[in-house]
């Protein structure tokens, strides 16, 4: 394996100076994807001939004089539910696997070719999005990095583990529930949520269309933001997709956070926390400047109605096919979807009205504050087939509760930040950086900055081969 720089900023400033060619770093990821992947089985489909033609034009470009995008020669991979011009969007579902092959690329995926990115291809999660660990039954579980014998978390299981074994700099993930996330806390890395309808979700498989969020997983802020900044701006292909201005967060990452009022959750956030999540929120409320802890009432019951939602809306998009090909379902899904197609409307409606107080009561508290602190997940990554995860006294189900503290964020849909923290000694563990909408500025600040102390940064294995 060769010498070549694994973070984005690294590989572009590489390639700007002529140190290196795209064509070579894009060789390099393709063996490291070669070497790595069969173990860890983060890539579905790997995308060489596209990620070299994409780097021979920007070989051409460097050669002419030409003006240089800004993240020339980084590579990069989407989670398999992107459309991908010329793949069959899987989804991660069997039932996807006879459909035709995408036309043309996801939004996105447009928007991070045009900066100059080398797409290296699709990348693992569960099936149809539904899921919070990557065990998946059809295309085989995905392994964190720290651990083949650990769950990546879901259901960016695949992004998340493809970016903590550095081999690429920056994946794209979807969050309806977690599922950026979750992967970011157990495997180590950084990941941004934006706010529901800041990026464009045109060109990829849906889950929850209330919910569903695109963002980019990386191995730092400096690769965070400019993923994020790379991909910023309206599509009329998505109506949820909000008319904001282009904020340049790359600009804005080392203001540091003087001046930013800062409080820490507690409550539902503790007791659903174990021993290593309530390290993390704490170690991470000291270091920003924290000055109170507050208590976000009756997040139990956002957490059921966003449940109800989920049910429903997930149910109903895959009606059809669950009345007539139950049997190329997930497994470990299939009940919970046909079981969303029972929910009755008056839940749905009440689910929606209890979405719009919970709403209005977190907006309430961002008038006191501009960022919120809470653990990303309960706990480190549980090992692959684990049932039960512990939660002081309490055993409760893996699957479904990896998501105990990130479901009722998305629920409103906040910007948020996940920050790689590590106990001593220990597996890594996320913390939650949640700011008002729109302001990922914000939710970015203050990742770089417990990243500038230390305190929260990924681990890049040398090898997982």
């Amino acid at each position: 394996m060769s010498n070549y720089p694994v973070t984005a900023h690294a590989c572009n400033e590489a390639f700007n100076s002529g140190e290196v060619s795209a064509r070579e770093l894009a060789t390099d990821v393709l063996d490291r994807i070669a070497s790595q992947n069969e173990m860890l089985n983060a890539f579905i489909d790997i995308t060489g001939k596209r990620a070299l033609a994409e780097a021979d034009a920007l070989d051409k470009m460097r050669q002419q004089g030409d003006a240089l995008p800004a993240l020339a020669a980084v590579p990069y991979a989407v989670k398999n539910l992107f459309d991908v011009e010329g793949v069959t969007t899987l989804a991660g579902a069997k039932l996807l696997s006879q459909n035709s092959v995408a036309a043309r690329d996801a939004v996105l995926v447009e928007r991070m070719s045009a900066a100059g990115g080398l797409l290296l291809g699709t990348l693992n999660m569960d099936a149809l999005a539904y899921g919070f660990t990557t065990e998946n039954t059809h295309y085989g579980v995905t392994r964190n990095p720290h651990d083949w014998l650990r769950s990546a978390g879901g259901s960016s299981g695949g992004t998340g583990a493809a970016v903590a074994a550095g081999l690429v700099p920056i994946g794209l993930g979807s969050d309806t529930n977690g599922s950026i996330r979750v992967p970011s806390s157990l495997c180590g890395v950084f990941g941004l949520k934006p706010t529901y309808g800041r990026l464009p979700r045109t060109g990829s498989f849906p889950f929850v269309a209330s919910f569903d969020h695109l963002g980019p997983l990386a191995g730092n802020t400096q690769d965070l933001s400019l993923a994020y900044d790379a991909m910023q701006g309206h599509d009329a292909g998505d109506p949820a997709c909000a008319q904001r201005p282009i904020a340049n967060t790359l600009d804005t990452l080392g203001h540091g956070m003087e001046g930013l009022r800062v409080a820490r959750l507690t409550g539902y956030f503790d007791e659903n926390a174990g021993v290593e999540a309530r390290w993390a929120a704490t170690t991470a409320a000291a270091a920003l400047g924290a000055v109170n802890e507050v208590e976000l009432m009756d997040t139990d019951k956002a957490r059921a109605a966003a449940f109800v939602i989920t049910a429903s809306e997930g149910g109903a998009l895959h009606f059809e096919n669950l009345r007539d090909r139950p049997h190329d379902f997930e497994p470990l899904s299939v009940d919970r979807l046909t079981a969303g197609t029972l929910v009755p409307a008056s839940w749905y409606q009440q689910a929606q009205r209890y979405r719009r107080l919970y709403l209005e009561r977190m907006l309430s508290l961002f008038e006191q504050y501009d960022l919120l602190i809470a653990p990303a997940t309960p706990v480190t990554a549980p090992l692959l087939g684990q049932q039960h995860i512990t939660i002081g006294a309490r055993q409760l189900p893996t699957r479904p509760n990896l998501g105990l503290l990130t479901q009722p964020i998305s629920f409103v849909g906040m910007p948020v930040a996940v920050a790689p923290m590590w106990p001593e000694g220990g597996l890594p563990i996320g913390v939650q950086l949640i700011a008002a909408p729109w302001r990922e500025d914000i939710c970015l600040r203050a990742a770089r900055m417990l990243e500038q102390q230390g305190l929260a940064y990924s681990r890049i294995p040398e090898s997982t081969s």
